[in-house]
Formats: structure tokens, C-alpha cells, sequence
């Protein structure tokens, strides 16, 4: 098993990334039991992405309260870890990526604490958000 999958099995570094090419993250999780969630931000409506991106169920409310609340279930997402891979973030409004961010955080605490990774990474290949990158690239 790679460096890369060790960490996304590890629900202690849950949390929100970034990375400037997904071809390690492909690599990693081919065949590994992670739920992958493929989310495009390119439409600027972060709240809709993510809705059709993870199959939110028709409960959600779309608004970020009820992002929040989805977040925290899953229940209808199958795998042993979460990893959300968003794409386009420099679509989104500066505060709507705020409160983003700020719910994929509180999103990774809550699953880290329940013992399954959760994380959310975005694909970002200028490195113009300001995160941890996830992993070593060359």
C-alpha cells in the first residue's frame, strides 16, 4: 500500500487539502474501498456541486446549515473513507469559498472523531489556496 493511500485510510489526518495534479490521487484510491466524490465547482454554485456531486438526498435544503448536516451523515455513500475531490474552486466567490472551507473543516473534525477518514481535496494547479497540500508531488 502507498504513503498516499496509508493517509487517506487514516481518519486522524482527515481534513481539507489541496493538490496540483489528481493523477496521484487516481492512482491511490483505484480498487481501495474509498467513496470518491468528483465535485466541479466550475458553475460558481458550490451548494449545487456538491448536492449533485455526493447524491444528496432530496432532504437537503441547499444552504449551508444544510451542507453542514449532509456533511454529517453520508449515510447514503458507501466506502471506508470520504474523499471529496473538487475541482474549479477559482469559480466560486471569495466568501462562498470561506464558509466552503470552513464546512469541509468542521465536516473532517466530525468524522475524524468517529473514526472514518473524510477528506476534501482540491485540485489546485497554480497552489493559490492557501492549504496543506496533501501529499509530497515531484
Amino acid at each position: 500500500m502507498g504513503k498516499l493511500l496509508e493517509r487517506l485510510r487514516d481518519a486522524k489526518k482527515s481534513g481539507v487539502y489541496r493538490v496540483s495534479r489528481r493523477n496521484a490521487i487516481d492512482d491511490a484510491v483505484r480498487a481501495s474501498g474509498i467513496d470518491v466524490a468528483e465535485i466541479d465547482l466550475a458553475g460558481g454554485d458550490a451548494l449545487e456541486a456538491l448536492a449533485r456531486g455526493l447524491a444528496f438526498p432530496a432532504w437537503f435544503g441547499n444552504n449551508w446549515d444544510a451542507l453542514e448536516d449532509c456533511l454529517g451523515d453520508l449515510s447514503w455513500r458507501v466506502g471506508e473513507a470520504h474523499l471529496l475531490v473538487l475541482a474549479n474552486a477559482e469559480r466560486l466567490a471569495k466568501d462562498d469559498l470561506g464558509v466552503l472551507l470552513d464546512v469541509l473543516r468542521v465536516s473532517a473534525e466530525f468524522w475524524a472523531e468517529r473514526g472514518k477518514p473524510f477528506f476534501a481535496v482540491f485540485i489546485d494547479p497554480r497552489e493559490r489556496l492557501v492549504l496543506p497540500a496533501l501529499h509530497r508531488e515531484p
